[in-house]
Formats: C-alpha cells, structure tokens, sequence
C-alpha cells in the first residue's frame, strides 16, 4: 500500500474513534443538563438525549467521509504526517463546534427553563369580551 491509502486508514480510525468518544462523553455528562433544562423529565431527558447523539453521529461521520479525499498524493513520511494533522485538525475542530453549538442551544433553553419557573403565571381571563361591531 501507498502512504496515501496509510493516510485515508489512519485519518478515518482516529476520526472514527474521536467521534465516538466524543459522542459518549457527551451523552454521559449531557444527560444530566438536558434532564435540568426538561424539569427532570427522565423519560424526555433520555430520548432528547439519543436524538442528539444520532445528529452528532450523523454530522460528524457525514463530514468525515467528505473530507477523506485529499488535495495530493503523499510521497514520503513527513507528507503523511502534515495531511492527517491538517485532517484530523480539521475533524477536531468541527467536533468542538458542533459541541459549543450543542451546549450553547441547551443552555439557551436552560435559562427560558429557569426564567419560567421564576416567574408568576398571568392572571386567568376574568369574563370575554364580544369584539368591536359585532
């Protein structure tokens, strides 16, 4: 085999494997939050949970797989090395922001969540009121 092929079989293991370690931290330490901003929905918290590591998977993977190809043949070792950085560089920065995208949208319904609960409900209709010209 070629270093471009080592290159595509190194690049989408360790691509691979991040991902999928990534998505398990996540879902492990995530489950928690997403419970808090469900008001301790567990059932909710689990699915919104599962949904959320499918979409990551998706993406990521997705990505990935459109990323493999590179923009040249690699001739020697160092070639190799300078293409899965620049790769697996790249892969680790979507998964970072895929990541803070995640976090960022959860916390948002986070504080709704907090404001909600902080807040009085409106007072209830006392009567109606028939509209103008009616």
């Amino acid at each position: 085999m070629d270093l471009t092929v080592w290159a595509y079989v190194i690049y989408l293991l360790v691509s691979i494997g991040l991902t999928v370690w990534v998505a398990r931290t996540l879902s492990r330490n995530g489950r928690i939050f997403i419970a808090d901003v469900l008001h301790g929905d567990e059932k909710l918290a689990d699915a919104v949970n599962h949904l959320l590591v499918v979409g990551f998977y998706l993406v990521n993977l997705g990505f990935v797989s459109l990323y493999l190809r590179g923009a040249e043949d690699i001739e020697d070792p160092a070639g190799l090395f300078e293409a899965l950085s620049r790769k697996l560089g790249v892969v680790l920065l979507v998964l970072g922001v895929m990541h803070l995208g995640n976090v960022w949208v959860l916390n948002k319904m986070r504080r709704r969540g907090i404001l909600e609960r902080q807040n009085t409900p409106p007072v209830p209709p006392q009567g109606w009121t028939a509209p103008v010209g009616a």
